[in-house]
């Protein structure tokens, strides 16, 4: 990645290659477009497809360039809903929605639970109850959101049930997001299909209901560059969050570099390929480091999250029992992780951990560090 981006730059420089001109002073110091320039959302279109193993193609006229995923997120729950209305979440979810989105739209996210003796799988039957209880409490909900991979469980959402929750969504008549930042950090058995290859498969669907939030800071780790975009079927969505992008732009610099990193395939599918392979590697020495200590996973297919099941440590089945494992987790292990109840998980005692923060030779420190609490707890049983 630093090479490559290290020679594009040189040639720009150099004054090699057709796009020389964007990257001299007049290309790059002069306004330019705050949804993002045409080149790149030309780039980015491409390198979506090629993240989708050419399923599905993406029309750039349909993006906003944001200056990352989570002004992507807020900005399009600007344009959805109003304050008070309220979107429906499988739960466990990503912790940080509860900030991302709440705390300056006023929209409401009603955790859907989802259980682990269904895998953790999205029912549309407690969407449905959450939907009836939401209009008796007379908030009006305005959309289903989901990760896709999920995020914190690394499970994948099948071909099927998002059939069904896009036609959950058509009889509700509310909007469908589809949060697929993790779409190229896929390494299990189980197949990504993003909601914009299914919403093809459905015939006389209203389109403009459909929006995918993503980004570039997970699949080709450029979090530094704050690059996210918003993806819709809806033209009045676009233009409203065009106009919003005004305040959240990516810097013209950073656009033109990625030009060319995005537009070179080759570059990109050994990346991915690559990445893909290391993301595996480490998903299973990590599950084999805590399956050592007593401590099982979810089966995880995609992110870079392990969801483990550390509820025989806790010693009250409840979220405080979970807290109090997860303060000793912090305090005593020195292991940092993030508590389901976080994530609104209703069953204590699950834990996000992120195992692309760790080397190979962390995972010995890891399983010592594990045993100072898992130990303990069994001598005290």
């Amino acid at each position: 990645m630093e090479e490559h981006a290290a020679a594009a730059m040189l040639d720009g420089i150099a004054g090699a290659g057709e796009e020389a001109r964007d990257l001299t002073i007049r290309g790059l110091a002069t306004y330019q477009p705050y949804d993002g320039i045409l080149a790149f959302k030309m780039a980015l279109a491409g390198f979506m497809r090629q993240i989708m193993h050419e399923s599905v193609s993406f029309d750039p006229s349909q993006m906003v360039v944001t200056s990352g995923a989570t002004p992507a997120m807020e900005i399009l729950s600007f344009c959805i809903a109003d304050p008070g209305n309220a979107f429906l979440v499988p739960s466990p979810y990503y912790p940080g929605w509860d900030r991302d989105i709440k705390w300056r739209t006023g929209v409401e996210l009603i955790p859907v639970p989802c259980r682990s003796t269904d895998n953790f799988n999205i029912s549309i039957t407690a969407l449905e109850i959450a939907y009836k209880q939401a209009k008796k409490r007379g908030v009006r909900v305005r959309g289903v959101l989901i990760s896709n991979p999920s995020n914190p469980t690394g499970g994948i959402v099948p071909r099927e049930t998002l059939h069904d929750l896009l036609e959950f969504a058509a009889e509700k008549n509310i909007h469908f997001i589809s949060d697929e930042i993790f779409a190229g950090s896929t390494y299990g058995s189980d197949k990504f299909v993003s909601v914009a290859e299914v919403v093809n498969e459905l015939e006389d669907f209203d389109k403009g209901r459909v929006h995918i939030i993503y980004g570039l800071s997970k699949d080709l780790s450029l979090a530094g560059f704050r690059v996210g975009v918003i993806y819709s079927y809806n033209e009045s969505i676009v233009t409203a969050a065009a106009k919003i992008a005004r305040f959240s732009s990516v810097s013209t610099p950073t656009q033109r570099l990625l030009v060319s990193m995005l537009s070179d395939q080759r570059f990109i599918s050994e990346y991915l390929k690559v990445n893909r392979e290391r993301l595996q590697k480490m998903y299973h020495l990590f599950v084999s480091a805590l399956k050592q200590v007593g401590v099982e996973c979810f089966k995880s297919s995609g992110g870079f999250y392990c969801w483990a099941d550390m509820s025989k440590y806790i010693r009250s089945y409840s979220e405080k029992g979970e807290r109090k494992l997860w303060d000793r987790l912090l305090e005593e292990a020195k292991v940092n992780v993030t508590p389901g109840s976080s994530c609104h998980c209703i069953e204590p005692g699950w834990f996000r951990c992120c195992f692309t923060a760790l080397s190979e030779e962390d995972i010995p420190v890891l399983v010592e560090r594990l045993r100072r609490v898992t130990d303990s707890h069994k001598s005290n049983s």
